[in-house]
């Protein structure tokens, strides 16, 4: 018999129904006043997998869903996966061009939307989406159905049997080379690898209540099901506030969190700090941009040694590096700047450009293979065999390693731009910025900033005899691509730094904004 008949590696709603039949009399979801059990949630997703049959859902088919942190967000999501339909996040900060773009790519029938932020923008996507058919809406709307009405005259049946480990769970959408955003395709089977790692990796407290700020439907999204595995609470806040952060940690005894940096940073310089009880937190995860060390220092300082790290990208959730909370240690500061050593189960190293694995301490570009990553770019094979080159996926993002393996990022080769905790791609701003009829040249790079890390600025040479103002190109990004894409500093030159190739030099710009 085939090793793969006997060990399938099961599937994300199989996690779904242990971790409700195991914990069932605990509360799985907070969000505000509202207390759901596990089996409540349960018995609410399997009525959501009935609605979406309603409406024409199959296995193999795709959702999308625009909306903050909410319940229904979470059973949207394990329905889509008990269903095996393949689940799509859109961007709430993302224009509706975009957005409509990723609906017709990634093939979605059914959008699901907060109604009271996002019913009218998800009434103009249908009628852009020729393939849309149905629009569902979280709240009450007056053209739109409410998903909550629609459960009540649903019956929950039994889990689908036919959804298998290979299946597609999740294309989730990043930047492009090409300006348009590409779709990071997802297996039930690498998300559960990812999860595995989570468990194994992660210093979790023994019950997690876990505080999620950051949007659920995205990253935060990857430590629900751990959480639920140890049977803990997931506690949603649509949004980051600093005053209701802490007055949520203390009122529910919050034990694990996410946060980027630009949100610790706010939290240290908060005047509330010293007044709120925060002694329930054991565990504060932090990612998604760099940190600065002697803000992490103080973070240590005020708060103790309840920091990790994880490094990774959305083709290697959550995490391709871990530094654990002991490594956070003020008296050895330069292992502040590291994002950590290799996760179980991953092969990782630092390659030249001829793919040879570089010596320790010399800068490489960090590749790795394991069973978490992606299985390609969505409909896009000549952008996946660049990304996935001998086996091995190309990060495009430069390190070098020291004598006792830990990982020191020291440029992303990709150009991208974090801020705040959001991925800005160059290339798709400079595509909106060459619309205008006044641009010649273009070049955005990313510019350091107190808060946000990294702050997006353009640098443009005009035509001859043409003219445009700074307010008129940044609110042309910010329509087009909205607001945390719209550069926050427009500089005009006479002209742009080359390469001997003809490329413009980014490394140049970069070097004279620092």
């Amino acid at each position: 018999m085939p090793s793969s008949d006997l060990c399938s590696g099961g599937t994300l709603g199989e996690l779904y129904s242990r971790c409700a039949s195991r914990f069932a009399d605990r509360v799985a979801l907070i969000a505000g006043d509202q207390r759901i059990s596990y089996r409540e949630m349960h018995q609410k997703t399997l009525k959501m997998v009935q609605l979406f049959r309603s409406k024409g859902l199959k296995r193999g088919d795709a959702i999308a869903i625009l909306a903050g942190n909410m319940p229904e967000v979470v059973l949207v999501i394990s329905a889509a996966q008990i269903l095996g339909v393949r689940f799509t996040a859109l961007n709430a900060l993302g224009s509706e061009e975009d957005q409509a773009f990723i609906l017709e790519d990634a093939e979605v029938s059914t959008l699901v939307v907060d109604s009271r932020v996002f019913g009218e923008r998800g009434m103009a996507l249908q009628k852009r989406v020729s393939g849309l058919k149905s629009l569902l809406g979280i709240g009450p709307h007056a053209s739109l159905l409410n998903v909550a009405e629609a459960l009540e005259h649903c019956e929950p049946h039994p889990m689908p049997t036919d959804v298998q480990p290979d299946d597609i769970a999740l294309v989730a959408y990043t930047g492009g080379t090409t300006g348009r955003p590409k779709g990071v395709v997802h297996t039930h089977r690498s998300i559960i690898n990812m999860i595995a790692i989570e468990l194994s990796e992660w210093e979790w407290p023994e019950t997690p209540c876990f505080l999620a700020v950051a949007p659920v439907s995205h990253a935060v999204g990857g430590m629900l099901l751990p959480t639920f595995y140890r049977g803990g609470s997931f506690v949603l806040e649509q949004g980051f506030d600093p005053g209701k952060f802490f007055c949520i940690v203390e009122r529910e005894k919050i034990s694990a969190t996410f946060l980027v940096p630009t949100m610790l940073y706010v939290l240290l310089d908060h005047p509330d700090l010293d007044s709120h009880d925060l002694s329930s937190l054991e565990m504060v995860i932090y990612g998604a941009a760099p940190i600065q060390p002697a803000r992490l220092a103080q973070a240590i300082e005020t708060l103790g040694p309840i920091f990790c790290q994880i490094y990774g990208q959305v083709e290697a959730p959550n995490a391709l590096t871990y530094l654990r909370k002991t490594d956070h240690d003020v008296l050895n500061p330069e292992l502040l700047g590291s994002c950590g050593m290799p996760v179980m189960g991953i092969d990782l190293k630092l390659f030249d450009d001829h793919m040879q694995e570089v010596p320790r301490g010399e800068i490489g570009e960090i590749c790795a293979r394991g069973p978490h990553l992606m299985s390609g770019y969505w409909h896009r094979a000549q952008e996946t065999e660049a990304a996935i080159r001998d086996d091995w996926l190309h990060t495009g993002d430069l390190a070098r390693m020291d004598s006792n393996g830990y990982i020191y990022i020291v440029d992303r080769s990709k150009d991208m731009i974090i801020s705040g905790g959001f991925n800005v791609y160059p290339s798709e701003v400079e595509a909106v910025l060459s619309r205008h009829p006044a641009v010649s040249m273009c070049a955005v790079i990313g510019v350091p900033h107190a808060t946000w890390g990294e702050a997006v600025k353009a640098v443009l040479v005009l035509k001859d005899g043409m003219s445009c103002s700074e307010e008129e190109l940044i609110n042309l990004v910010r329509d087009k691509k909205g607001s945390v894409q719209a550069p926050k500093m427009v500089e005009f030159v006479g002209s742009l730094p080359l390469t001997p190739l003809g490329k413009i030099d980014k490394k140049v710009l970069r070097k004279a904004n620092q």
